[in-house]
């Protein structure tokens, strides 16, 4: 029993094993079927035959050997062989030119070509790579063959790869590669290129022309593709392709694709630079012209598409568009249905307001901007009537629907149009005037206050804000130019009153929005040109506009890192106060009751670079009103920081960043040269015209110290609250700094005369004596600061003797206290102390005593008996009564002491008892 059990389980385990060894067997068997299978076909053998001289025999049986060849490699191509089929193509290609009969041979090899190529190993296609690469720009390169049916056949296996399907067979031990093998290797062979060369060869023939297009829809799609496509001068081939003759209309949609494909994945800077002949801008404009009256919608799509690519060649200035003719025909079809002005360019043309027309007519207004941008084409621009055509959108949508558009349609034309006019009044303000744009332009802007709509302001329908934000956009670029026309039509029709409006409307909304601050920043722009350099005009602004003014001084720091917007607005509030209110007593008397002067020594506070510098400019002609000084001497910052302790502190700083040379105490180094900064002197001495500024004049404008020296100068240098000894070291460099500028620019001009030539004796005696007056000057204020150091430090030290007598004299109470308590502890402990101490005591009472007794007087002793005390006596004393021969003694005169009644008394109760 126990035999055949232990038998049981190795009997099972020969029985199963047998079948998976046949089956092992089997599949061994299969695999050297297919591999004698596969080597039935001896590629040698095949080109060897090729190879060899042509006979009417040797041709049948070629034939006939290449049909195998096709047939064994129905499912693709393995890796390994690749290079020798490469070889049996090139022959074929060779033998076609002359036996046209080899033509379907060798398309059937290249369709196989389109099928997945077969590998063994996975790591296959990373070895086989450049054997791969070089296989597929063969195919490329066989374009050459004179052969419509071949050419037509590369590009279907072009197109194949991005269409891979896997054979219905494949081949045991094998599998196909991954789909995008193919791709990957057609980029590294440049295969695109290469097929873009081909079109030189198939110029003439239409099919061949449009699978080749087709194939580099294909290729186009990668940025790898497009690069080497453009080596090969694509884009200018193409878009001469454009208005071929064509007609299914094949050749224009798909050259345009490609166009597009290479605008989005290449250079945009190097296919304009291909498109910008002139041959190539008559091209496109004559095929724009044919699709412009097209009524398919492909043909309003294509329409749209040659349309941006027009827009993106017009903003480069090189581009002929002018001399083509083609931006004026852009500017009548963007212009046409607004001013009704017969023109050839667009006769028979009517819009179908569908959504291809909307975004046509975007795309036309955007022409207009980037034209706008070209001086060649003002000229265009204004014989065209585009500013009445843009202005014609200024005004509000009354009523749906508005001239066939819907009204969210023209809403949104109406706000293209109205940016693009920002761009083209600046450049025709001639025109601008002349229809009365600024009238315009104010009257829908009281219409925004009241009942705009928009769907682009922020809140959807109701809410004028994108209209409003718009037409400032356009005020603001043509006050810009600072023309008296634009600035003076303006302030006659109350523009000033109505831009109050409108700040004070922007102000009031609650929510903080990105629209509502620049509304905000264009309307004090265009209100701080308005009223530049005109009493008038400010006073027009002063009270109203200075209350809205305030609150922007008052704005939150933190804000103005928030990235909203709240910087140009405070800049822009700056400038509006130094122009609508500095030179306008009414107006500065009305900012300083609003303590105006205390905001802006608190925003010069936070000692922002940008903003010091516009402060101190505005501060220092604010001076020139004498309550200013005032207000600047009363202001108090953080720990009870005074203005000048503050405007000292930005000299020092701004004196830290040029690199003036100081030693640590802050005082002059440099004799010489005291407030030349490292760059001014690192520079070499150049002779310049008179007319042109020094490196010591141009300083001037680059820092703030001029300014600060200026402010100095109304608010005098002397009792300046809040200063240290260390700020009147820094003082005395500012008082002197016009001195020292003086210096620099003697300094200046006596280099230059060294440079050119030798000044006579007197002349070079007055420029040395110059040169000295302003190193004495230096030495001077180097001495004055020593001084005042000095002093500085001589008061620190008694201070700090006083202080030290101070805690000398706590020390010595202190110690006195605690000797007085240990002597009483002592008294307390040791009676023989206790007794020293009373007769101690005693000795220092008797001693205090007179000499000499009082004649007659009452002696009365001062111990108590029985008291064993060194202490004080209490507040409650036994005092013995003085005896009645004593009452005219020492105490009579006392309170203590009887006292007679007086006569006056006495006669007082007689006369009460009466």
């Amino acid at each position: 029993m126990s035999s055949r059990a232990a038998a049981g389980p190795l009997a099972q385990r020969a029985a199963s094993r047998t079948p998976r060894s046949v089956g092992e067997r089997r599949g061994n068997a299969s695999d050297t079927a297919q591999d004698t299978q596969l080597r039935s076909v001896n590629l040698d053998h095949v080109i060897k035959l090729l190879e060899s001289s042509n006979s009417k025999d040797l041709e049948k049986e070629q034939l006939k050997t290449l049909k195998k060849v096709a047939k064994h490699f129905e499912n693709g191509f393995p890796l390994k062989d690749l290079e020798q089929i490469m070889r049996i193509l090139d022959l074929c290609a060779g033998k076609v030119k002359e036996q046209e009969v080899f033509t379907e041979p060798l398309c059937e090899l290249i369709k196989l070509s389109g099928l997945p190529f077969q590998k063994k190993k996975s790591s296959d296609e990373v070895n086989y790579s450049t054997g791969v690469a070089q296989y597929i720009a063969k195919l490329g390169y066989l374009m050459a063959v004179p052969s419509s049916q071949v050419r037509i056949q590369i590009c279907k296996c072009v197109i194949s790869f991005y269409k891979m399907n896997t054979p219905g067979k494949l081949l045991s031990g094998y599998q196909p590669t991954s789909a995008n093998y193919k791709i990957q290797m057609a980029e590294f062979a440049g295969l695109a290129q290469i097929l873009v060369s081909s079109l030189a060869s198939v110029e003439n023939q239409l099919t061949e022309k449009l699978w080749v297009l087709k194939a580099l829809q294909y290729l186009s799609i990668s940025g790898v593709n497009c690069r080497l496509m453009m080596k090969a001068q694509a884009a200018s081939r193409l878009c001469l392709y454009l208005n071929g003759a064509d007609p299914s209309g094949q050749l224009v949609f798909r050259s345009s694709d490609i166009l597009w494909n290479l605008l989005e994945n290449a250079s945009k800077e190097e296919v304009i630079k291909q498109l910008s002949s002139l041959e190539c801008i008559h091209a496109l404009k004559e095929v724009f012209v044919d699709v412009l009256h097209g009524f398919r919608h492909c043909d309003h799509q294509l329409r749209n598409d040659l349309l941006v690519i027009a827009v993106l060649l017009s903003e480069n200035v090189a581009v002929p568009m002018i001399e083509s003719g083609f931006a004026k025909l852009l500017i009548v079809l963007a212009t046409f249905t607004e001013v009704k002005i017969p023109n050839a360019l667009v006769k028979g043309l009517k819009l179908t307001y569908s959504y291809e027309d909307f975004e046509m007519k975007k795309l036309l207004f955007n022409v207009i901007r980037v034209l706008s941008k070209h001086p060649s084409a003002v000229q265009l621009l204004s014989e065209n009537d585009v500013m009445p055509a843009l202005l014609y959108y200024v005004k509000p949508n009354q009523k749906p629907g508005f001239h066939d558009w819907s009204a969210a349609q023209y809403e949104e034309l109406q706000l293209h149009a109205i940016a693009v006019l920002a761009s083209v009044a600046p450049v025709l303000v001639g025109k601008y005037l002349s229809c009365q744009a600024n009238t315009l332009l104010l009257v829908f802007l009281e219409w925004c206050i009241g009942q705009g709509s928009s769907f682009h302001g922020t809140g959807g329908r109701g809410n004028q804000l994108a209209q409003m934000r718009y037409s400032l956009r356009v005020l603001r670029s043509v006050v810009s130019l600072y023309d008296d026309a634009v600035k003076l039509n303006l302030c006659d029709q109350g523009a000033i009153i109505q831009l109050l409006d409108i700040l004070k409307y922007a102000t009031n909304k609650s929510k903080e929005d990105v629209i509502l601050l620049e509304i905000q920043t264009d309307t004090v722009f265009i209100l701080s040109v308005l009223c530049e350099n005109d009493l008038h005009r400010k006073e027009l602004f002063s009270y109203e506009g200075i209350d809205m003014l305030i609150p922007f001084l008052q704005m939150d720091p933190k804000k103005l890192y928030s990235g909203l917007g709240y910087n140009c607005l405070l800049f822009s509030a700056l400038d509006c106060l130094w122009s609508c209110v500095v030179g306008c007593y009414i107006a500065e008397d009305h900012f300083l009751e609003k303590q105006g002067i205390f905001l802006l020594l608190d925003l010069l506070a936070l000692k922002e670079r940008n903003l010091c510098n516009i402060i101190l400019g505005i501060l220092v002609d604010f001076c020139d009103n004498a309550k200013t000084t005032l207000d600047i001497n009363t202001w108090r910052g953080e720990k009870d920081q005074t203005a000048a302790n503050l405007l000292i502190q930005l000299w020092r700083q701004e004196e830290l960043e040029l690199g003036v040379r100081r030693d640590k105490y802050g005082r002059i180094v440099d004799m010489k040269r005291p407030i030349a900064g490292r760059f001014q002197r690192e520079q070499k001495v150049l002779p310049m015209p008179a007319n042109c500024p020094s490196f010591a004049i141009l300083e001037i404008s680059e820092n703030m110290r001029a300014k600060l020296y200026s402010l100095f100068c109304k608010l005098g240098f002397e009792n300046l609250p809040g200063l240290s000894a260390e700020d009147f070291v820094t003082l005395a460099v500012i008082r002197r700094y016009m001195d020292f500028k003086v210096g620099e620019v003697w300094s200046e001009i006596c280099a230059e005369l060294e440079e050119e030539f030798r000044p006579v004796t007197p002349d070079e005696e007055a420029l040395k004596a110059l040169s000295k007056v302003s190193e004495d000057t230096a030495r001077a204020v180097n001495v004055l600061q020593t001084e005042l150091l000095e002093t500085q430090l001589h008061q620190e030290i008694q201070e700090e003797k006083k202080i030290y007598k101070k805690i000398q004299a706590t020390r010595k109470q202190r110690e006195m206290i605690n000797k007085s308590w240990e002597n009483f502890l002592i008294r307390t402990s040791n009676y023989e102390a206790l007794k020293k101490a009373k007769k101690l005591q005693e000795e220092a009472i008797e001693a205090s005593r007179p000499k000499s007794q009082t004649q007659n007087g009452a002696v009365h002793s001062t111990d108590i008996k029985g008291l064993h005390t060194t202490i004080g006596p209490g507040r409650l004393v036994t005092v013995e009564s003085t005896p009645c021969q004593f009452m005219g003694g020492p105490l009579a005169v006392t309170d203590l002491a009887p006292r007679k009644p007086s006569v006056c008394k006495g006669a007082l109760k007689r006369d009460q008892k009466r």
